[in-house]
């Protein structure tokens, strides 16, 4: 256990914000035996709130309370089934990157598509971070979890996550009840490549000369390439990638896009089919459009190569320049289009 006081909050906007109070534990039994401890937890200063690194968070100001962290760094794997699957074990501190990674070089498919996005495991089952064709939810069997209210370790099957577009019931009903303590992912030991996202298959060819007999480890250096184009690295700027999310619209919604398009001479809207009649229209290309991209007001900024992403232009970004132009942008694309903007990443 490590218990600091008046420390720096993990973000990747990097912006300088303090909590009151970080403890980081490195087993679910460490965090149940402290919880349990009644004089310890008295003396923790409240409220208390469970963080992975921060990638998908927004602090709007100093913490005055208490954030948990895991640390809970295993990698365990199983034996391969008969149908060509193998489920492996993840500890909840484990980097993202780092577990696609020990993935890709095991020759397990599944994670490859999600590589390089920012964060933790524990916070990717939270989040169902997505990303070229896939989800975390597409990849994960059952979500382990420390019930901060009962101190009871549960484990809970996928199919009781409530997982949809970047939403899982983590975030819902469920939101602050859990720690989430390991994920056991079911990954394939035969090729089961998901080239089908837009340019993937694309780049694929370009950089191989087919897309046939490719490895993992192949495909995720190309998706590292096509991110690297898109996006900052949170280790040179601060950014948490992706601000908002894809909105879903109705046929309706999309026509009348489709109205205001040819109108304003914009071009061909982009549309993907969704469930339940539904389409989905880049954010990206509404906050283009409305002229967003590349914007720099102050010490934040709207990042020229993905004006999905805000930034901490030169490292003085206040929390509130931040939300400010995240305000600023749903309201103008609301404006011309109709839709309101969700911000991906939480405000708390």
């Amino acid at each position: 256990m490590k218990l600091t006081y008046n420390c720096p909050v993990p973000n990747t906007f990097g912006l300088v914000v303090r909590a009151a109070c970080l403890l980081e534990y490195d087993s679910v039994q460490e965090l149940r035996a402290l919880l349990s401890d009644d004089h310890f937890a008295a003396g923790l200063p409240l409220p208390v709130m469970h963080v992975g690194g921060g990638s998908n968070l927004l602090f709007s100001g100093d913490y005055p309370g208490t954030l948990l962290h895991s640390r809970i760094g295993f990698m365990e794997e199983g034996s391969a089934d008969a149908d060509g699957w193998i489920r492996v074990r993840i500890g909840s501190g484990v980097v993202w990157d780092q577990f696609c990674a020990w993935a890709a070089y095991k020759g397990y498919w599944g994670p490859e598509n999600l590589s390089q996005i920012p964060g933790e495991v524990g916070a990717a089952a939270v989040q169902n971070i997505g990303a070229y064709g896939r989800e975390a939810c597409q990849l994960i069997e059952s979500v382990e979890c420390l019930d901060l209210r009962t101190k009871e370790e549960v484990t809970i099957p996928v199919a009781d996550c409530g997982y949809g577009y970047r939403e899982s019931i983590f975030k819902g009903a469920w939101k602050g009840r859990y720690a989430v303590t390991a994920v056991t992912f079911r990954l394939s030991v035969t090729p089961r490549p998901e080239l089908d996202y837009r340019n993937v298959r694309d780049a694929v060819i370009v950089r191989f000369g087919g897309d046939v007999g490719l490895s993992p480890v192949e495909i995720r250096e190309v998706i590292g390439d096509i991110r690297a184009s898109k996006l900052p690295s949170p280790s040179e700027i601060g950014s948490a990638g992706s601000f908002f999310r894809n909105p879903y619209v109705t046929p309706a919604q999309l026509e009348e896009i489709k109205a205001i398009a040819v109108r304003d001479e914009l071009g061909t809207v982009p549309n993907f089919p969704a469930e339940e009649g539904l389409f989905k229209v880049p954010a990206a290309w509404m906050i283009e459009q409305c002229g967003w991209k590349g914007y720099h007001e102050g010490n934040v900024a709207v990042y020229h190569k993905q004006p999905l992403v805000l930034i901490n232009a030169n490292g003085r970004a206040l929390p509130q320049e931040l939300i400010q132009l995240k305000n600023k942008i749903i309201a103008s694309v609301r404006d011309r289009f109709g839709i309101t903007l969700v911000p991906e990443v939480e405000i708390v």
